[in-house]
């Protein structure tokens, strides 16, 4: 079978005029235009190749890696915006098409979006939609405490940053642990920092208690070998410093200077901290 908005790998059956026919072993074949075929190919043998519809509604076949395909999200340019709705570039020759109601706000030409992408049924045509929440889901959790987890930045609110969980769940970054700037789309690494009784989860950008312990310890020892072995801080500076030049609260600031300190890697005076001899 042809899996379209997905990776397929074909075999080359026949070169045409056209291009390449490729099929998948039960009968179903599809084009790739001469524009994609590789300059070296033998028949028979397999490629790999991302599927969608052309712009006259047919089959095709592309070696083009799209930004985003069927079942996940992406950060998009609205290329333009006709009376049908806005047009997306998703790195392909046809433009990703976002209809007006699966706009969450109306969108502009020259606009980012963050998008998901799907097959929609009645038109076998992959459609985009910024209405990310709509296919997110926490009434299952695949996700718990402390677990290190893949988050894209969705939405502010007024308390933090949504973000999207593996792509499954819905997240929130409180304001308070966010130590560095970060904006929608953004792909980073996060941490489960508490699940709440109705299924909400509070996301930290770095790790909890004391397994925070070590990445930011480490963190300060490369600022420190980074800066002559001196950095003006300790553990009774400004917490708006330490969060602006650490990227981390001064809790955790703390924290990683006792750790340092114990094993004797670091010396902490009235004008900031150096490495130990």
């Amino acid at each position: 079978m042809i899996h379209i908005g997905e990776y397929n790998t074909l075999e080359i059956l026949r070169d045409t005029e056209p291009g390449l026919f490729l099929g998948d072993g039960e009968d179903n074949e599809v084009l790739l235009p001469n524009r994609y075929v590789p300059e070296v190919f033998d028949l028979g043998e397999k490629i790999e190749v991302f599927i969608y519809l052309d712009n006259e509604e047919r089959l095709v076949a592309t070696t083009d890696n799209p930004f985003i395909k069927k079942g996940d999200f992406a950060f998009l340019r609205c290329n333009q915006v006709t009376k049908y709705g806005a047009f997306l570039d998703w790195g392909l020759v046809k433009e990703l098409f976002c209809p007006f109601k699966e706009q969450a706000f109306k969108m502009k030409a020259g606009g980012w979006y963050l998008v998901y992408c799907y097959l929609d049924d009645e038109t076998d045509r992959l459609v985009a939609s910024s209405k990310t929440n709509r296919f997110l889901d926490n009434k299952e959790l695949t996700v718990s405490k402390f677990e290190e987890v893949d988050i894209i930045v969705s939405h502010p609110s007024e308390i933090g940053m949504n973000v999207i969980v593996n792509k499954k769940h819905l997240g929130l970054v409180f304001k308070d642990d966010i130590y560095k700037d970060i904006s929608v789309g953004d792909r980073l690494k996060g941490v489960v920092k508490k699940i709440r009784h109705d299924n909400k989860i509070d996301i930290s950008l770095s790790q909890i208690g004391y397994r925070n312990i070590e990445p930011n310890a480490q963190f300060i020892l490369n600022e420190l070998k980074d800066n002559s072995g001196f950095i003006p801080l300790h553990d009774k500076s400004d917490p708006e410093i330490i969060k602006e030049q650490m990227q981390m609260s001064k809790k955790s600031f703390k924290k990683a200077l006792g750790a340092l300190y114990k094993d004797r890697l670091i010396t902490i005076s009235e004008d900031g901290i150096r490495l130990a001899d």
